[in-house]
């Protein structure tokens, strides 16, 4: 019915309004009230349903048999180092598909594994209800998958190239403390070279630090972190410090075991005083609740060993020896290394920072010293460590190179003895290398984006060992 313009007109179009609006806020209250009853009771509060789970007449959550294994298996996979292009087309060729019955997509496979409705977790706007559904992933499991996910988006070209580069997210500029990726060039003999170049001087050009060749500096940190392992004492040290690392991470069951003793001890007091003749309803009492206490405490304590598994030093030991087996020409092995062991790279033009996954664990090393041991053994100073200079090289500097080497020669040849010999020796040498290093920089290392030292890798590569077996996850022979 049209309303009028009239001034009673106007007041019951106001009013009508204001109905209107009264009316839609109490229903959106409504509809929030009972979604937000629906979170709280781990009900189905609409929208897609995740892979792995179906929703019941009365819209609780279940697993679907069907296809909850395959959710496990990617998270298991990706864990494991699968990317997310390979678990999707390891889904799509299983046949398994969205709940909307579509193919996986890269968008897809990255939703499945940052969906916490996995872990138990139902949620509605910033309401969330932890085990409120049936969890169907490991939180353990889960949480390692997170932090890879948040590891390789540092990394999104890691795997695009042919080859892959070992040290990405943990290598660094030393000169500007900035991220080292990789890049490869195809030389005049259509040869593909592969080099690690600081992203400060990629992208902004304000970083003087050269580009090093990806295999010189693959072997070098390889070599270090064989020779770590091959230490006994350096074992001993990572062992002393795994089992630190143990008690501070784990506080629920050294509180536990102390509950536990008081008990055991308020038991002994009473049945003393039992067989001393006091022996009342209140003590009665007391013995049966000590006792009740007692059973409970030995339920919460078996199931905190089984939830975290305590390590012996003997099982890390043997763990830790087992990389000894490993060959650092095979690929795979070469990953366990690394990813195991090495924390952080620091690079500078005249030396390279190692810092492993143990306390006290960093090693530097001199490019004039690997000069002089290749030297020394004849082998030559390794030059193709640094990319070729986009400048050539003038004709004058390298007469200067090879006259330097001709006078050196020429002395060791006329003095055969002595420390002439010796320091024309070095002479010649410094000559070539300089032309590699051409400044010296004594600027000591930034801090580590991750604090080195931890032990954490170290610490999680047992956990994993230990879960599945030490035979299933331990190093190949």
């Amino acid at each position: 019915e049209p309303i009028s313009d009239s001034p009673a007109g106007i007041m019951v179009k106001s009013m009508l309004t204001g109905m209107a609006e009264y009316y839609s806020a109490e229903l959106s209250e409504k509809v929030v009230r009972g979604m937000t009853e629906n979170v709280l009771k781990g009900k189905y509060n609409g929208g897609t349903i995740p892979i792995g789970f179906k929703v019941d007449e009365e819209k609780f959550f279940q697993v679907d048999p069907l296809k909850a294994p395959f959710v496990v298996e990617a998270f298991q996979r990706y864990n494991d180092g699968a990317t997310m292009k390979e678990l999707m087309n390891w889904l799509n060729d299983s046949g398994v598909t969205t709940n909307r019955n579509q193919k996986f997509t890269y968008n897809s496979v990255q939703t499945l594994l940052t969906n916490k409705r996995y872990i138990g977790e139902n949620h509605f706007k910033d309401i969330v209800m932890p085990d409120s559904i049936p969890a169907i992933v490991d939180k353990d499991l889960f949480e390692e998958v997170q932090q890879k996910i948040k590891k390789n988006s540092r990394a999104p070209a890691r795997h695009k190239a042919e080859d892959d580069y070992l040290l990405t997210t943990k290598l660094f500029c030393g000169m500007c403390g900035a991220m080292m990726f990789g890049e490869c060039g195809t030389g005049r003999n259509k040869i593909v070279h592969h080099y690690y170049k600081c992203a400060t001087a990629k992208r902004f050009k304000t970083c003087k630090k050269k580009t090093v060749r990806k295999e010189w500096l693959e072997d070098l940190v390889i070599a270090e972190t064989m020779k770590l392992i091959q230490d006994d004492a350096v074992i001993d040290a990572i062992v002393a410090e795994v089992m630190e690392l143990q008690e501070q991470e784990n506080t629920t069951l050294p509180l536990l075991e102390k509950q536990m003793r008081e008990v055991e001890n308020g038991i002994e007091n009473m049945l003393n005083a039992i067989q001393a003749g006091v022996l009342t309803n209140s003590t009665k009492s007391r013995l049966e609740k000590l006792e009740a206490q007692q059973k409970e405490l030995e339920v919460r304590i078996a199931e905190e060993k089984i939830a975290r598994p305590r390590l012996s030093e003997n099982q890390v030991r043997f763990w830790l020896t087992r990389f000894r087996k490993l060959d650092p020409n095979v690929k795979s092995h070469r990953e366990t290394l690394i990813n195991t062991f090495v924390n952080a790279v620091y690079l500078y033009d005249e030396k390279v920072l190692i810092a492993f996954n143990y306390k006290d664990g960093t090693k530097t090393i001199s490019f004039n010293e690997i000069a002089a041991k290749d030297a020394s053994e004849g082998n030559g100073s390794d030059l193709g460590c640094f990319a070729p200079p986009r400048t050539p090289v003038s004709n004058g500097y390298r007469s200067f190179c090879f006259t330097c080497l001709e006078k050196g020669a020429a002395r060791v040849d006329s003095n055969s003895c002595g420390a002439v010999a010796e320091d024309s020796a070095k002479t010649a040498q410094w000559a070539v290398f300089s032309s590699a290093a051409r400044a010296i920089h004594t600027r000591p290392p930034r801090t580590p984006v991750s604090e080195p030292g931890t032990g954490v890798s170290v610490l999680s590569a047992l956990k994993r060992g230990c879960k599945g077996g030490f035979e299933q996850h331990r190093p190949a022979e």
